[in-house]
């Protein structure tokens, strides 16, 4: 099997991945994901899509990873695993779509506007 690769976003981060098949070694950046990702929890949210499919052992992960904070490039990670494991087995895409892993989440931070000090706080407003 060739190398399969995707994209995933989720505010300001991108993720690249390229998925080939191997005994499930994620690699970000040139640094393993336990190192890339100490907190538990964020390691989770990456491995969801493969846990979901029963896939942890069978692809090694390629990822280039840049913008965002920990939290959104964890989710960007996310999206972009799950739209490769559909390009490499497309019947795996119901199973993914119910659990919500294919979805890109579109909230992104609100502007700022002009003449306030955030997207909608306001200065303080004096009558006199």
């Amino acid at each position: 099997m060739e190398k399969i690769n995707a994209v995933g976003r989720r505010k300001a981060a991108v993720a690249r991945v390229f998925v080939g098949e191997g005994n499930g070694e994620i690699t970000i950046n040139k640094i393993a994901l336990e190192e890339y990702f100490p907190s538990p929890i964020l390691q989770f949210i990456v491995k969801q899509p493969l846990n979901t499919l029963e896939a942890t052992e069978k692809y090694n992960i390629k990822v280039n990873l840049k913008g965002g904070g920990y939290k959104g490039q964890a989710e960007a990670l996310r999206l972009a695993i799950a739209r490769a494991l559909v390009k490499i087995n497309a019947e795996d895409k119901p199973a993914l779509r119910k659990e919500g892993f294919m979805t890109r989440d579109p909230r992104a931070v609100e502007r700022k506007k002009p003449g306030q000090p955030k997207a909608r706080k306001r200065f303080q407003f004096s009558k006199r």
